[in-house]
C-alpha cells in the first residue's frame, strides 16, 4: 500500500516534460539524503540535450498557464543552473568557448521559429520566440555565457538577416539594441527592405496590427533618436550612425513622394506610404525621442518634401497652379503634409517655409499643395499667412528682389484658388497691395517700373483671368506714368487675343469676374441666359442682341446662336427661351438652316430615353461626400471635416461649372423652373445640412463652425448658390405645407448662417424686374409670406428659430447674428397671433431665461411658450433700439394688407380688437424715435394715408374687394381723421394740407423731365389710387377755414391748387376730372357751408363757385359734364338746397332745348358754364345738328362758342391720342364751329397756351402735355377744312402768324419724338408734318401784305431759319412784297 503513491507518480512522469518531472524531484530533494541524490542529478545531465532543454523549458513557459499548481514550472533558477550546466559541459567536450556553445545553440532555434513567409510571425512562434529570448537568453546574458554580438554575427551571416520583428525583440529585451544593429555593415539595404515590407503588409488580425505598429513606431523613434538628438553631435562615431539613420529616414520619405508621383489618387498600392505616413505623430516622443529631436526630425521631412525633385520652374507653375488646389492633390501628400505641422505653431511653420523659399530650389507642386493644406486644416493659418505675404512684398520692393515678388504673387494664387472661406479672392489681395497711393510700388518710379516688368514678363505664361484682374482692377499708377501701365495693357490684351479671350472678345452682358475660376466656360451662355432675361421682362429683344447682329456678326452667329440653338427637349407649354427664339426668328436674325436643324435636334432630345448614371457619376460623389461630412459633425474633426467641405466643393464645381463672367449680384427668376440636375444637387444640400443641424441640436451654436465653412462653400460657386437661393425662396414662398420641423429647424439655421456669411455672399437680384439688388437674407425673407393662416405658423415658427439660434450662439453682438428682416417678422407675427403678447412686458415677469433653439419647431404649446419667453427677453426687446430692427407703421400695414381675408388666422371680431391695439396702444404711443408717432394723432393720419397710397399703387385692385383687409384700413383711417376732427376745428384744414402736400410729394417725385410713357403711367396710377382713397374721407377735410370777424368762411385755395396741378395731368380721355371724384367734391362744398345760415348759404356757394370758374375751370366743366350724376347722388342736398342747384339745372334745360334749334333765353351764368352744358349735350346726342350754331348767332353768344370749340378740340386732340375711344361727330363739330367762328380771331385765343384774358381758363382744362400738343390738333383739324375755309382763314387777322408758331412748336414734337403714336387707322407723324407744311405755305402764298407786320415776319423767318428754311424762304419772299410799311408801327 505504501508504493502506491510513488508508482502514481511514476506514471504520472511519464505523461510530463522533464522540467516537470525534475520540478517535481527538487521538492523531494529537501527530505532526500545521501548519494543516490546526487547520482540521479548526474545522470540526467549526461543525458540532457541543450536543444531539446531549451525547447521544453520555452514550450512550457509559454503554453502553462500562470498560477498552475498542478505542474508546477521551473524556477527560473533551477532552469539557469540546469541550461548553464549543459552548456559548460558541452563546451567542455568540444574544447570550445561557452559563448560560442550558447550562440551554437541559439541560432538555430531562432531561425527555426522566424522561419515564415509572413513578415508578422504567428502567434505560437511569438510566444515561444519572446519566452525563449526572456527566460533563457536574457538569464544566459545575465550570467556571461551569451555574447551578443557574436549571436547578431551568427544571425546575419552572408548577409541573410532575420526579420525585423527578431531585431524589435532583441532591443525589447536588452539582448541586442536596435543602435548596435544599425552600425552593422550591410544593414542599410536590409533595413529599408524590411520597413517597406512591414508597412506595405495588411495584416487580418487586431493582435497583428497592433504588432505591426509597435515593430515600426520602436524602429522609427530609434532612427529618429539616432539621427536627430542634439546631444550625439560631435562625436564621429555619432556622426556615422546618424548619417545612416538620417538616409534611411530620406529613402522612407521618397519612397512616399514617388509613389504619390505615380499616381494621384490614393490606390490599393499606396497603403504602404498611408502606413509609414500615419506614424509622424506626437506619441513618437519618449525616452527614444524628445521633443525638440522630433520637430528637427518634422522639419528636415518637410524641406526634403518641399525641394524634392525641383524640375518644374516658376515658369510652369504660374500655368499650371490651377491644378495644384487641395482638392486635386494626393491624399497621400496632403495626409503628409498635415501629419508633418502638428507639432508647428503656425507662425513657426509660415517662418520655415519663408527660409525654405529663399535658400533652396523648391518643388513648386508640392510647396503651393502644402500651403493649401495648412490653409484648409487650419483656420488661423489666414491672418499669418497674410502677414507673411505683407513682409516679402515689403522686402521685395525694398531690395527690388524678384524672386520674393514671384513667390508672393504664386503663394497668394494658391490661397484664392481655395475659395473665400480660406483666403480672399485674387482680385481683393491685388486690388489690398496695389490699388492705393500707399503701396509697395507707390512710393517710387523706380517701384512702379518693377512692378509693371515684373507683370509683363509674366504675360507670357498668365491664365487669362489673371490678365483680366489686372486689367479690370489695374494697380495704383500716378497720372504722369500713365504710359507705363498702357504698355503693360497693350502687351496683355495681345496675350488675351492669342487666348482667343480678349478683353474686345468679352460676352455681350459680361463683367469679368476678378477671381479666377477653375473651369473657364463660354461667355456665350451667360449672354443666352442674360438676353432671355431681358426679354422676358421686357417682350422685346434686346438692343445689344440687334447690335451685336450686325456690328459683331461672327460672334453672334458662330458663338451666341449655337449656345442660344443647344439641343434640349422642349417643354410642352412655350418657355421664355422658346419665345425669344421664336422672336429673333421672326426679325430674320436666325438663318433658317441653323433653325431647322435645331429643330430637328430638339426633336430627336425628346425621343431620347432616360440614360441611367455611371458608377462614377459626380451626383454619387456629392451624395458619399455629403455623408462623411455628416458623420465628421458628429466626430468634431474639424480639420479633417474642412478637408471634406473643400473636396465637396470641387465637387460642386463639376457639377455646376462656375461662370466666367460671374458678377457680384445674381439673378431670381421667381416664375421659371430650375434644371433638374440643380434641383437634384440641391436637395442633397438641403437635406444633408438638415440632417446635420438635427445631429447636433443638442449642442450649442458655438460648436457649429461646420455650418459657417459649409455655408462658405457654397457661396463660392455662383451657380450653387444661386440655385440654393432659388430652391429656398420656393419652399418658404410656395411649398410650406411640405416641410416638417426638421426642415424648419435646418433652413432656419442654414438662413443665420447665410447672414453671417453675407460678405462673401453676392447679392440677390429678383427678375424680370427689381427696383435694387438685395442681399441674401433680404431676398430669402422676402419669401416667407405672411398672408394665410399656414404661412403665418410657418414664418413665426421659422424666425422664431432663427432669432432663437442666434441669441444661443452666445456673442454679445446679436444685431450681427440676427437678420433684421426675420425679427421684423417676429415683431410683426407674435402679437398678432398671440394675444398675450400684447400685453405690457412690464406687467409680466421679465427674465433672462435662455430660450432652447431646439424646442421652437415642436408640435402644441411647446413653441408658442419659446416664443412668448423670446418675446419677453430684454436681450431680445433691446434690438428695437436700433433702427435697422424697428417695425416702422409703413412695414406693418404693408404686411397686414398682404393678408387674406378668407385665410387669415383671426376672425373679424379678433382682427379689429388687433388693429385696435396696434393703433391705439402700440404705434401711437411710441416715441417717434423707435418708429412710433409720439401721441400725434396726425402724423398717424398722415403715414395710414402714405402706406395705403403705396399698397394702391403697388397692386391697385389686384389687392381688393373681398379677399383683402383693406376695407379695414381704410375703415381705421376715417376713425383716426374723425378723431382729427372732433377734436378741434384748427386741425381740420391742418389734416388737409397736410393730405395735399403728401400727395404732391409723391406726384413731384415721379421723373417729368423728360415725359415717357413709364411716368405717364406711374403718374395716372398714383393719382387714381389718391382718388380712391380721397373719395373714403370726408371731402370738407379738405376745405380750410379762415375767420374774419365772428365769421367764419371756407377758403378753396387747397382744393383749387390740387386739382390744377394735379388732377387736371391725369384727367381721363374726354378731359374731366372723374364723375366719383367730382361728386365728392361738390359734396364736400355743399357739406362745409351747413353750419352758415340759409340766408348765407346761397351767398357763400355762389362765391366759391364764382372762384372754380375763373381758378378751377376743370371743377366747373367737370360738374356740368357729370351733372345728372351728381344730381342723383345729391338727391338728398338737393332737396334741402334746392336754390343753390337750381341754376345749374337750369343750364343744362338750356342747353338741351337750344341743341334742339330752340330759342331760349339765355340763363345768367358764365360763358364757359353754358358750353359745358352744351358740351355735355353733344355728347350725349348720337346724331346732332348744328341748329345750335344759329340759335347761339342770334343770342350773339360768340363766347359760348368759342368755349365750346375749345372743348370739342381738346376732345379732337384726346380721340388723336386715344385712338381706340369713338368720337364720331367730333370732327364734324370742330369743322362746324370754325366755319362760324373764321371771322373772328377769337377762336385762335384758345390754341394759345398763354393767353391772358376772357379765353385764359380755356389753357387750364387739360394737361400741359396736351397743351403742348395742341399745334398737333390745330394743324390736324386745318387739313381736314375746305379750301374756302382756308381762304377765308388766312384773311382772319392773326391767322398766318399762328399758324406758323404752330408749325414750329410741331416741328419741334416731330424732332424730339413728342408725337403721338401711329395707328393703323391714323395718318403717320411724317404724312402730318409734310401735309401741314403744304398746308402753311399755301396760306403763306396766299395771305396779304397787311397780315403780317415786317417785326413779325422777321420774328418768323429767325425762328424757322434753323428749323425749315423753304417756309423761312416763303416769308421773305412775302416780305418784298409787302406794300404797307406802316404796319411796322401797329
Amino acid at each position: 500500500m505504501a508504493l502506491t503513491p510513488n508508482a502514481s507518480c511514476s506514471l504520472m512522469s511519464q505523461k510530463r516534460p522533464v522540467s516537470s518531472l525534475f520540478a517535481g524531484r527538487v521538492v523531494k530533494r529537501l527530505k532526500c539524503e545521501g548519494p543516490l541524490q546526487e547520482a540521479a542529478v548526474r545522470l540526467l545531465l549526461q543525458n540532457q540535450s541543450v536543444k531539446d532543454l531549451l525547447t521544453e523549458i520555452s514550450f512550457n513557459n509559454s503554453s502553462t498557464p500562470s498560477g498552475s499548481t498542478e505542474c508546477p514550472l521551473i524556477p527560473s533558477a533551477v532552469s539557469a543552473s540546469l541550461l548553464m550546466g549543459e552548456l559548460k559541459h558541452e563546451a567542455e567536450q568540444r574544447h570550445v568557448s561557452l559563448t560560442t556553445v550558447t550562440v551554437a545553440a541559439l541560432v538555430p532555434k531562432l531561425k527555426e521559429l522566424t522561419h515564415t513567409k509572413e513578415e508578422i510571425l504567428p502567434a505560437t512562434c511569438r510566444a515561444q520566440l519572446c519566452h525563449l529570448l526572456l527566460e533563457s537568453s536574457h538569464e544566459l546574458l545575465s550570467q556571461g555565457a551569451l555574447c551578443p554580438k557574436l549571436l547578431w554575427k551568427e544571425l546575419t551571416r552572408e548577409e541573410n538577416f532575420p526579420k525585423l520583428e527578431v531585431a524589435f525583440y532583441l532591443h525589447s529585451y536588452n539582448i541586442i539594441s536596435l543602435q548596435y544593429i544599425l552600425e552593422s555593415p550591410g544593414v542599410r539595404p536590409w533595413l529599408v527592405s524590411e520597413l517597406k515590407a512591414l508597412c506595405s503588409w495588411s495584416p487580418g488580425e487586431v493582435e497583428t496590427k497592433k504588432v505591426q505598429q509597435r515593430v515600426l513606431i520602436l524602429v522609427l523613434q530609434v532612427l529618429i533618436g539616432a539621427a536627430f538628438d542634439a546631444s550625439q553631435e560631435g562625436v564621429s562615431q555619432n556622426k556615422r550612425l546618424s548619417g545612416l539613420c538620417s538616409s534611411v529616414l530620406d529613402h522612407m520619405l521618397f519612397w512616399l513622394l514617388e509613389t504619390v508621383e505615380k499616381s494621384e489618387t490614393t490606390s490599393p498600392a499606396a497603403t504602404g506610404p498611408q502606413t509609414w505616413i500615419e506614424l509622424f505623430d506626437t506619441t513618437l516622443c519618449g525616452t527614444l525621442v524628445s521633443t525638440e529631436a522630433l520637430m528637427r526630425f518634422f522639419k528636415h521631412c518637410l524641406t526634403k518634401s518641399l525641394t524634392y525633385q525641383p524640375r518644374l520652374t516658376v515658369s510652369s507653375a504660374i500655368t499650371l497652379q490651377n491644378e495644384w488646389t487641395f482638392a486635386k492633390t494626393s491624399p497621400l501628400l496632403t495626409n503628409l503634409f498635415r501629419q508633418l505641422t502638428v507639432v508647428f505653431s503656425m507662425e513657426q511653420l509660415f517662418s520655415d517655409l519663408q527660409q525654405i523659399l529663399s535658400t533652396h530650389e523648391v518643388n513648386w507642386r508640392h510647396v503651393l499643395s502644402f500651403l493649401s493644406t495648412v490653409l484648409v486644416y487650419n483656420s488661423s493659418a489666414q491672418t499669418i499667412f497674410t502677414e507673411m505675404l505683407d513682409d516679402l512684398l515689403r522686402a521685395a520692393f525694398q531690395s527690388y528682389d524678384l524672386e520674393s515678388v514671384i513667390t508672393a504673387f504664386l503663394l497668394a494664387r494658391q490661397g484664392a484658388l481655395e475659395g473665400p472661406a480660406v483666403f480672399p479672392s485674387y482680385s481683393d489681395w491685388f486690388k489690398k497691395c496695389f490699388g492705393g497711393s500707399s503701396s509697395p510700388h507707390g512710393g517710387s518710379k523706380k517701384a512702379l517700373v518693377f512692378l509693371l516688368k515684373f507683370l509683363s514678363d509674366l504675360v507670357p505664361f498668365e491664365p487669362p483671368q489673371y490678365l483680366k484682374v489686372h486689367m479690370l482692377h489695374p494697380p495704383f499708377v500716378p497720372t504722369k506714368h500713365r504710359s507705363l501701365f498702357l504698355e503693360y495693357v497693350s502687351l496683355a490684351k495681345t496675350r488675351l487675343a492669342d487666348l482667343k479671350e480678349s478683353l474686345e472678345d468679352m460676352g455681350l452682358y459680361e463683367d469679368v469676374s476678378a477671381a479666377p475660376t477653375e473651369q473657364a466656360q463660354c461667355h456665350e451662355v451667360q449672354d443666352v441666359e442674360k438676353a432671355v432675361s431681358l426679354f422676358e421682362s421686357t417682350g422685346r429683344i434686346s438692343a445689344t442682341v440687334m447690335e451685336a447682329s450686325i456690328f459683331r456678326r461672327p460672334y453672334f452667329l458662330t458663338r451666341f446662336l449655337p449656345a442660344l440653338l443647344a439641343p434640349r427637349a422642349l417643354p410642352s407649354k412655350e418657355d421664355a427661351r422658346m419665345k425669344f427664339i421664336e422672336a429673333l426668328k421672326k426679325a430674320d436674325k436666325i438663318p433658317q438652316v441653323q433653325y431647322s436643324s435645331y429643330v430637328t435636334s430638339c426633336k430627336k432630345e425628346k425621343q431620347k430615353d432616360t440614360v441611367s448614371d455611371s458608377h462614377d457619376c459626380p451626383v454619387d460623389v456629392l451624395r458619399g461626400q455629403l455623408n462623411s461630412i455628416r458623420e465628421m459633425v458628429l466626430s468634431e474633426d474639424q480639420r479633417e471635416l474642412s478637408a471634406l467641405i473643400s473636396r465637396m466643393s470641387h465637387t460642386l464645381s463639376v457639377l455646376c461649372p462656375p461662370l466666367s463672367g460671374q458678377t457680384d449680384v445674381v439673378p431670381l427668376h421667381t416664375g421659371s423652373p430650375l434644371p433638374d440636375l440643380h434641383v437634384q444637387v440641391v436637395n442633397m444640400i438641403l437635406r444633408s445640412f438638415c440632417q446635420c443641424v438635427l445631429d447636433t441640436s443638442k449642442e450649442p451654436p458655438t460648436k457649429h463652425i461646420w455650418a459657417s465653412r459649409f455655408v462658405l462653400a457654397l457661396t463660392e460657386n455662383r451657380p450653387v448658390f444661386s440655385c440654393l437661393v432659388h430652391r429656398l425662396w420656393d419652399l418658404f414662398h410656395n411649398q410650406v405645407s411640405s416641410l416638417s420641423a426638421v426642415h424648419v429647424l435646418g433652413l432656419a439655421v442654414l438662413l443665420v448662417h447665410i447672414h453671417t456669411c453675407s460678405s462673401h455672399c453676392p447679392l440677390v437680384e429678383f427678375q424680370p424686374s427689381a427696383p435694387r439688388p438685395l442681399c441674401a437674407t433680404e431676398a430669402l425673407c422676402s419669401g416667407l409670406r405672411c398672408d394665410t393662416h399656414t404661412h403665418m405658423l410657418f414664418s413665426l415658427r421659422f424666425c422664431l428659430v432663427a432669432v432663437c439660434y442666434s441669441m444661443s450662439s452666445g456673442n454679445a453682438d446679436l444685431d450681427q447674428l440676427i437678420p433684421s428682416s426675420v425679427y421684423k417678422k417676429l415683431l410683426y407675427l407674435v402679437p398678432r397671433l398671440l394675444p398675450h403678447a400684447r400685453m405690457s412686458v412690464s406687467d409680466e415677469s421679465v427674465g433672462d431665461a435662455p430660450v432652447t433653439w431646439a424646442r421652437a419647431t415642436e408640435e402644441e404649446g411647446s413653441w408658442r411658450n419659446t416664443a412668448l419667453s423670446l418675446w419677453r427677453n430684454p436681450a431680445f426687446r433691446s434690438l428695437q433700439l436700433k433702427t435697422q430692427f424697428q417695425l416702422t407703421f409703413s412695414e406693418w400695414l404693408h404686411n397686414e394688407l398682404q393678408v387674406c381675408r378668407g385665410d387669415d388666422a383671426l376672425s373679424d371680431p379678433e382682427r379689429q380688437d388687433y388693429h385696435e391695439w396696434t393703433f391705439t396702444e402700440l404705434f401711437l404711443p411710441l416715441p417717434e424715435q423707435e418708429g412710433g408717432f409720439g401721441g400725434e394723432v396726425k402724423t398717424l393720419c398722415c403715414q395710414l394715408l402714405d402706406a395705403v397710397l403705396d399698397n394702391e399703387v403697388k397692386y391697385g385692385a389686384n389687392r381688393r374687394g373681398t379677399l383683402s383687409i383693406l376695407p379695414d384700413i381704410i375703415s381705421r383711417l376715417q376713425t383716426c381723421m374723425y378723431d382729427v376732427w372732433l377734436s378741434g376745428r384748427s386741425d381740420r384744414p391742418e389734416i388737409g394740407r397736410l393730405a395735399f402736400e403728401l400727395l404732391s410729394h409723391r406726384m413731384s417725385s415721379v421723373p417729368s423731365a423728360s415725359p415717357s410713357t413709364s411716368s405717364e403711367l406711374v403718374l395716372h396710377r398714383t393719382m387714381q389710387s389718391w382718388n380712391r382713397v380721397f373719395l373714403a374721407l370726408p371731402s370738407s377735410l379738405f376745405l380750410s377755414a379762415a375767420v374774419e370777424g365772428d365769421r367764419s368762411t371756407l377758403e378753396y385755395d387747397l382744393l383749387i391748387e390740387h386739382i390744377n396741378q394735379h388732377q387736371r395731368m391725369v384727367c381721363c380721355a374726354d378731359n374731366v376730372l372723374p364723375c366719383h371724384t367730382t361728386t365728392h367734391i361738390i359734396k364736400g362744398v355743399l357739406c362745409a357751408n351747413a353750419h352758415l345760415k340759409e340766408d348765407e348759404k346761397s351767398q357763400w356757394f355762389n362765391i366759391a363757385w364764382s372762384q372754380f370758374i375763373f381758378r378751377c375751370p376743370l371743377l366747373l366743366v367737370s360738374s356740368m359734364y357729370w351733372w345728372d350724376h351728381i344730381c342723383a347722388s345729391l338727391y338728398y342736398m338737393w332737396r334741402r338746397y334746392p336754390h343753390l342747384l337750381a341754376p345749374l339745372s337750369q343750364c343744362h334745360q338750356w342747353a338741351q332745348r337750344v341743341l334742339c334749334g330752340q330759342i331760349e333765353p339765355t340763363p345768367s351764368a358764365p360763358p364757359l358754364q353754358l358750353a359745358a352744358c352744351l358740351y355735355r349735350a353733344l355728347h350725349d346726342c348720337e346724331r346732332p345738328n348744328n341748329a345750335y350754331i344759329s340759335v347761339l348767332r342770334q343770342e350773339q353768344q360768340s363766347e359760348v362758342l368759342v368755349f365750346l370749340l375749345s372743348l370739342c378740340v381738346n376732345r379732337h386732340l384726346s380721340s388723336l391720342l386715344h385712338p381706340e375711344t369713338k368720337r364720331t361727330h367730333t370732327a364734324g363739330t370742330c369743322t362746324a364751329l370754325l366755319s362760324e367762328l373764321v371771322h373772328s380771331s377769337d377762336w385762335l385765343s384758345i390754341l394759345k397756351t398763354n393767353e391772358q384774358g376772357v379765353y385764359q381758363p380755356a389753357a387750364m382744362l387739360v394737361s400741359d402735355d396736351m397743351n403742348r400738343l395742341m399745334p398737333w390738333a390745330f394743324y390736324s383739324l386745318l387739313c381736314q377744312q375746305s379750301s374756302d375755309f382756308l381762304n377765308k382763314a388766312v384773311r382772319c387777322p392773326g391767322f398766318i402768324h399762328t399758324a406758323v408758331l404752330h408749325y414750329i412748336s410741331l416741328l419741334r414734337l416731330f424732332i424730339d419724338g413728342h408725337t403721338p403714336t401711329q395707328t393703323s387707322n391714323q395718318v403717320g407723324p411724317s404724312e402730318v408734318v409734310v401735309q401741314s407744311k403744304k398746308l402753311l405755305l399755301r396760306c403763306i402764298s396766299q395771305m396779304s401784305g397787311f397780315a403780317l407786320s415786317s417785326s413779325h415776319r422777321r420774328q418768323l423767318q429767325d425762328l424757322c431759319a434753323e428749323l425749315d428754311p423753304e417756309v423761312t424762304a416763303a416769308l421773305g419772299y412775302h416780305d418784298n412784297l409787302s406794300l404797307s410799311p406802316e404796319m411796322d408801327f401797329i
